[in-house]
């Protein structure tokens, strides 16, 4: 598995050895049967068993006890143990697919989520999502884009949600044309052409990205994300930033994500779950780097110490190791 920006990555979860849907189907059956319900069995299970394994305990559930599994652990738990629970249960594409309908359809838009999950995914990925939006929420993903949001934001994002990214090698000479492009666009015009920054930033290959990255730092002394910082605001800035920040290191922009959901008072939950979630099986082992070179902490150590119960013990499974 690859991230953008930085080679191949590796998750923490992986294929479970000695693997029988059959006989974990039982177990968790039992585990929720009788007067109250075992946390421990199937968090141990669940949080231990690859995304391709839990679909097969899913259907194995169905034909051996004649349930749905997910609906018997909605029945049974509760808080933010039942909702990470549940999010692992998902295919990851159809996880991404809710995360963006419930941002788009809930009490306001959660711009944080759609930066998050269309700047980091791939084009196939992207493609996925679009698709599994489409067949669980009978919307077009796109239009609900369009209809809430505006302006520069929504374009970036329409852009982003069409997964046509290049996906080419980097091509010198085109690269130092547009870091001129994005240096005549921001920091060397009156005003911002934002539409020159979608173009590039929206639309080239990641490989000549970093390549125009490494120009425009040339050209002005200035790394791009800084003068995003200043050239643009709000939730432009916001997208913008985060496309830079993955396509330079997308662990590294996860391990920030972790970081700011933790820190302060109180934890954004939401934010955690998600990121563990999505990212145990793809790149997790290089986020759990990037947060303890940055933060002088391991990711492990900050889970422990600003959550709790059942929801900290499927965290730290998640997190595999205290590295």
């Amino acid at each position: 598995m690859a991230a953008k920006g930085v080679g191949r990555t590796s998750g923490t979860i992986h294929d479970y050895p000695d693997f029988d849907a059959n006989q974990d189907a039982e177990t968790l059956h039992k585990a929720m049967k009788g007067f109250g319900t075992d946390e421990d069995i199937i968090l141990d299970i669940l949080a231990q068993r690859s995304n391709d394994q839990r679909q097969q305990i899913i259907l194995a559930y169905k034909t051996v006890i004649g349930k749905d599994l997910i609906d018997d652990l909605k029945s049974e738990l509760s808080g933010t143990f039942e909702s990470l629970i549940v999010a692992l249960l998902l295919p990851p594409d159809r996880y991404d697919a809710k995360e963006l309908y419930d941002a788009l359809k809930g009490a306001g838009t959660s711009e944080d989520v759609l930066v998050e999950i269309l700047a980091s995914r791939n084009n196939e990925e992207i493609q996925q999502i679009v698709a599994a939006y489409k067949e669980d929420f009978d919307s077009n993903l796109e239009e609900d884009i369009d209809s809430d949001t505006s302006s520069y934001f929504q374009r970036v994002l329409i852009s982003l949600v069409q997964g046509n990214r290049d996906e080419g090698e980097a091509d010198p000479c085109q690269a130092e044309d547009d870091a001129k492009a994005l240096y005549e666009a921001g920091e060397n015009a009156w005003g911002t052409d934002e539409g020159r920054f979608i173009a590039i930033l929206c639309s080239k290959s990641v490989p000549h990205l970093l390549t125009v990255f490494e120009e425009y730092q040339k050209i002005n002394d200035i790394d791009l994300e800084d003068s995003i910082g200043s050239e643009c605001s709000g939730n432009l800035q916001c997208v913008l930033s985060a496309i830079v920040k993955c396509v330079k290191n997308t662990p590294a922009y996860f391990a920030e994500k972790l970081y700011n959901a933790m820190k302060g008072a109180g934890t954004d939950d939401h934010t955690l779950l998600r990121v563990m979630v999505s990212r145990a099986e793809v790149d997790m082992v290089q986020i759990k780097a990037a947060y303890k070179e940055k933060y002088e902490e391991s990711l492990h150590s900050s889970i422990v110490g600003d959550t709790g119960g059942d929801f900290k013990d499927t965290l730290v499974k998640l997190c595999a190791g205290d590295d």
